[in-house]
């Protein structure tokens, strides 16, 4: 009897510590608020830098690795976000894919690229192929940058071929990462 009930235990525990574990495809509960904590720390860190506009920049986390995409004005915007990333603790690696925006933009070409970047993520959003839940989209002059971590190289692809079917869309810079399971 107590064999049995030793055993029992034993087995409940295991398989609770198995749920609690990452798989091939799936991150730990622990994982997941680590990243979670990583994402603050380096968007807090960007807003309390006086060089990086952090409205400008998207953040995404995956396993310690920063990714950094968006436009900014000036390069030096951009090393400085890239630098600030790397110094926040906890940080594996900084990905830095920020663009550094054409000079002189009008107002209506700022109005175009709002347009132009809203029918890109409708178009993400109503494709069966993407998750435009993990997909970043931002223009400048007609040419949309794809940033964050998506689910395989599939997806990645069918975000450049959605993106790319949108009627004004110059040019597609996919800077998608496939999560590191």
């Amino acid at each position: 009897m107590k064999k049995t009930l030793v055993a029992l235990i034993a087995s409940s525990v295991v398989l609770s510590m198995a749920a609690c574990s990452s798989t091939r495809t799936q991150r730990a509960p622990g994982e997941q608020v680590d990243d979670a904590a990583l994402l603050t720390s380096v968007k807090s860190a960007l807003v309390a830098n006086k060089v990086t506009d952090a409205g400008e920049i998207n953040v995404d986390v995956n396993r310690g690795t920063v990714k950094l995409a968006g436009f900014v004005d000036t390069d030096k915007e951009k090393t400085a976000a890239g630098e600030v990333a790397r110094n926040v603790k906890g940080v594996q690696t900084v990905q830095n894919d920020i663009a550094v925006h054409k000079a002189n933009e009008s107002t209506g070409e700022y109005i175009d690229d709002t347009v132009l970047t809203a029918k890109v993520k409708t178009a993400l959003i109503e494709s069966s192929e993407t998750k435009a839940h993990q997909i970043n989209v931002e223009t400048d002059h007609g040419v949309v940058q794809l940033s964050g971590f998506v689910d395989n190289a599939a997806a990645k692809s069918a975000a450049t071929s959605v993106a790319k079917s949108v009627t004004g869309v110059k040019d597609v810079k996919n800077e998608l990462s496939v999560k590191s399971y």
